[in-house]
């Protein structure tokens, strides 16, 4: 028996339109999941369907296995859930089967089946199935498939957690998905929110009380921790409308280039845009900023939310009005999905409040993943590109009119460019 088309659901890209599906059927493995002592002692047959949703034609056009999934490596994965550590429910199985699909960064979402035809049920059935459908906005509450030898080769800390929580992470196609990392009171974006990141997790240490044992938890790096072999390319997209918009973004840029691992290279015009998504709010002041650096991702990240918050940067409202933000738009060539960081970031190639700076300060620009391409031809079809209302040149040293107080001021002369 195989995921037939009643449960099995269609999955849209962020346009609206249907992404393509590969689907493996009838993967099968010997397990040990069960509440039952026999079950776990003498194993039995799971059978598990997989749906996954992506776009192929990128893929298709160059012909090229780099740009899809490579079906044959997931059927060993989903085999090596099957019969790997024994669970409880076929639940979890199911939840480690999407988690192991979902951590590669081209997939969007997937469905799963896992089907248990062997299940100790004391009348005539046919089968047991757990279905389920995971996507971006709805991850799997399990951690991707890790190969027991992979783990053991990372390197390992050991705090005391006061409280953790899992998610994958996916590394550029083609290589292991090392670890998942535990964090302590760890704080998630909303999924695909272009707000910068979360507060940087921290793991918090507690004094262990004379006379009680000491409990030792794991913190495992994953490959958004570990820093390059060299520097990196990365495209920093900035963002501020509340305050004195113009100084924070002039000071955040020079923030940038004082920041140790951090080059800057190149800034782009400054764009005065209308807020997208979120609440009713002021027009923004934006700027592209292209930087090489030394630093891990996840480095990166915290180092930019350290100077969103020395600007007053606060976290109330998805999309709110905001006195800095600055978000990873690229590193390198990394693909990653992770709760607290996606690269390339998840909208980007719909976004012209960055994609029109972007390509002003850099016209042969890429953008990868999902939904890329060049980033002129990206900007000139963006949804939102009618909301950008003007280019302002040499802003770093010129004053123009402020976001608050000033929304319908328009500079003139050779400063503005007209977009």
């Amino acid at each position: 028996m195989t995921m037939n088309d009643e449960s099995r659901q269609d999955a849209l890209d962020t346009s609206g339109r249907r992404l393509d599906q590969i689907r493996l059927s009838g993967i099968t493995a010997l397990g040990y999941h069960g509440v039952y002592e026999h079950e776990r002692r003498d194993g039995q047959t799971f059978v598990a369907d997989v749906v996954v949703h992506l776009d192929t034609r990128r893929a298709a056009a160059r012909d090229d296995l780099a740009h899809t999934l490579n079906y044959g490596e997931l059927a060993e994965q989903v085999a090596a859930v099957l019969s790997g550590e024994p669970v409880d429910l076929i639940e979890t199985v199911a939840e480690r089967i999407a988690a192991t699909v979902l951590a590669s960064g081209i997939v969007q979402a997937v469905d799963v089946a896992v089907h248990k035809p062997q299940a100790p049920i004391q009348v005539p059935f046919g089968d047991v199935v757990v279905a389920i459908h995971r996507d971006r906005t709805k991850l799997p509450a399990a951690e991707p498939y890790v190969p027991r030898a992979v783990v053991e080769a990372e390197p390992v800390s050991r705090p005391v957690p006061t409280a953790t929580a899992s998610f994958p992470v996916t590394p550029a196609p083609g290589a292991p998905v090392v670890a998942s990392a535990a964090w302590s009171d760890a704080v998630a974006p909303a999924p695909g929110a272009f707000a910068g990141g979360p507060d940087s997790p921290s793991v918090e240490l507690e004094p262990v009380p004379a006379g009680e044992a000491l409990v030792v938890g794991e913190l495992v790096t994953d490959a958004l921790d570990q820093e390059p072999d060299g520097p990196v390319e990365v495209v920093l997209a900035l963002g501020a409308n509340l305050g004195p918009a113009q100084d924070t973004l002039r000071e955040a840029v020079t923030d940038l280039a004082r920041t140790p691992g951090i080059e800057v290279r190149d800034v782009s015009a400054l764009a005065r845009t209308s807020a997208v998504g979120g609440p009713e709010q002021s027009d923004y002041l934006n700027a592209v900023v292209l930087a090489r650096t030394t630093l891990a991702p996840r480095a990166l990240l915290r180092a930019t939310q350290a100077i969103e918050q020395a600007h007053g940067r606060e976290r109330h409202e998805r999309w709110g009005p905001r006195t800095l933000d600055i978000d990873i738009v690229l590193y390198g060539s990394v693909l990653a999905v992770t709760d607290d960081l996606e690269l390339p970031h998840p909208r980007a190639h719909e976004r012209a409040f960055v994609l029109q700076p972007w390509a002003q300060v850099e016209p042969d620009a890429v953008l990868p993943g999902l939904g890329g391409g060049p980033v002129g031809a990206l900007a000139a079809t963006a949804p939102d590109r009618d909301g950008v209302r003007w280019l302002a040149l040499d802003w770093l040293t010129t004053a123009i009119p402020a976001v608050s107080g000033e929304t319908g001021a328009v500079p003139a002369g050779p400063e503005a460019q007209d977009t």
